[in-house]
């Protein structure tokens, strides 16, 4: 089952996480919300060193502790 958050408004929103490469050929995690679930890049928990908050529109994102 995906991480879920649901925001001050009470919208849910789920984590994901996919590999995207990068210019320099390095491949980077990048971890992203959204208030469905796509199969394949749902994530079960947040990632350790992280911590989600809600920015002033609701949005969850993930903050570096």
């Amino acid at each position: 089952m995906a991480y879920s958050f649901k925001n001050s408004k009470g919208k849910e929103y789920f984590l994901h996480m996919k590999v995207v490469a990068r210019a320099s050929g390095k491949a980077t995690e990048l971890y992203y919300f959204s208030t469905d679930i796509r199969k394949g890049q749902e994530v079960d928990k947040v990632p350790a060193g992280k911590k989600v908050v809600e920015l002033d529109s609701g949005l969850p994102v993930l903050k570096k502790i």
